[in-house]
């Protein structure tokens, strides 16, 4: 048997870093982001846009839009955990098929709770092709066709989203292109990228084995527990994973804990280069902060509660050399883009020249031009 490499703390952040491609060769397209990374949350919409920045060259956030909207070549549809995700377009299917069944089944509780009940959802799901034959519907308006065609679900509440959540985790529906002020609008999967997300059938261990690969090319080295807590499979799924694809990887050490990366990657211990640390401002629900079941590898506990006060909420952070070492924010003012940093501490020695880049294209990327402001907390 083969003994693990030791690794440092740093050289795990580093590589993580290499894998959420916030360093190394940087993707040119919005797809290739997406399929990198397994992954991006999506039911912040602008948060979602801003997590290709730091991942990309080349793109805005209109090039994101485009993508979601007509290319079609990303779809938003609710897969890891069960929440909205922005998955490539080739595998939506793949993905929903193998991760929708049990989280329908997870929500079943609640759905009763909110008056849809099995008979419902089954005449809802028979109903709704001919509801979204006509192209997108947002919610509201979803809810009120199927009212008209018999069948009614209460529209204040909770019921609206947990049916269209449903749906989606069936494979039916998705989310369509954004409407004005970003409201989301509903389509028939099989319309908007059928043919595309029906190129790569994936099931059962080929699925599971393809979403291993993908995970820890976008957030290795990990263990199966990370996995469990990034997609919501059982941790002994999650192992099943791994195994599937054990010849593909390379176990590394750290701190005593067995962690795995896929094969043939870069030294990720190579020193940031002459041009002072690596310097990223990463937005809400950033991947890199959802990717693993701890955060205590890259934020100090000390400063936890200033990323998530609490609940599922995860504030913009500031991440140096993949430690993250404050918070930002920012703002529209006379025409500008004001980006206000908040350190926790003293920032590290050269900072100063990557935050202004760092913030000079978050301008580039919002199109604005933006100043940056350090504030003390």
């Amino acid at each position: 048997m083969t003994t693990p490499a030791r690794w440092t703390p740093d050289q795990v952040r580093r590589a993580r870093m290499r894998a959420q491609r916030l360093t190394g060769r940087p993707p040119r397209s919005v797809a290739e982001v997406v399929r990198a990374l397994g992954g991006l949350q999506a039911q912040d919409t602008p948060a979602s846009r801003l997590a290709v920045r730091p991942r990309s060259t080349g793109l805005d956030a209109d090039a994101v839009r485009r993508a979601c909207n007509q290319d079609r070549s990303v779809v938003r549809t609710w897969a890891m955990r069960g929440t909205l995700h922005m998955v490539a377009a080739e595998d939506a299917g793949w993905l929903v098929g193998l991760l929708g069944p049990a989280f329908a089944a997870a929500g079943r509780r609640r759905r009763l709770q909110l008056g849809l009940d099995d008979r419902l959802l089954g005449r809802a799901l028979e109903a709704l092709p001919a509801v979204l034959a006509d192209g997108p519907l947002p919610r509201a308006e979803l809810v009120r066709v199927l009212a008209a065609k018999g069948v009614e679900v209460n529209p204040d509440g909770q019921a609206p989203a947990h049916l269209v959540g449903y749906a989606a985790l069936t494979g039916l529906i998705c989310r369509g292109p954004d409407l004005a002020g970003d409201e989301a609008s509903y389509v028939l999967v099989e319309d908007w990228v059928g043919p595309v997300s029906r190129a790569r059938a994936l099931d059962g261990d080929g699925a599971l084995a393809e979403l291993a690969r993908r995970y820890l090319a976008g957030h290795g080295p990990a263990a199966p527990e990370d996995l469990a807590a990034w997609s919501g499979l059982a941790t002994g799924r999650a192992r099943q994973a791994f195994d599937l694809v054990a010849g593909e990887l390379a176990e590394v050490e750290l701190d005593g804990r067995r962690l795995w990366a896929s094969k043939g990657g870069q030294a990720p211990w190579a020193p940031a280069g002459a041009q002072g640390p690596v310097v990223r401002l990463l937005g809400r629900f950033d991947g890199y902060l959802l990717g693993w079941r701890s955060r205590d590898l890259v934020l100090d506990q000390r400063f936890a509660s200033r990323i998530q006060a609490g609940g599922g909420w995860i504030h913009p952070a500031v991440v140096v050399d993949g430690g993250v070492a404050g918070t930002w924010r920012s703002r529209r003012a006379g025409g500008r883009l004001e980006v206000a940093v908040e350190p926790f501490g003293r920032l590290p020695a050269g900072a100063r020249p990557g935050l202004e880049a760092e913030a000079a294209d978050l301008g580039r990327f919002l199109g604005a031009e933006a100043v940056l402001r350090l504030d003390r907390g």
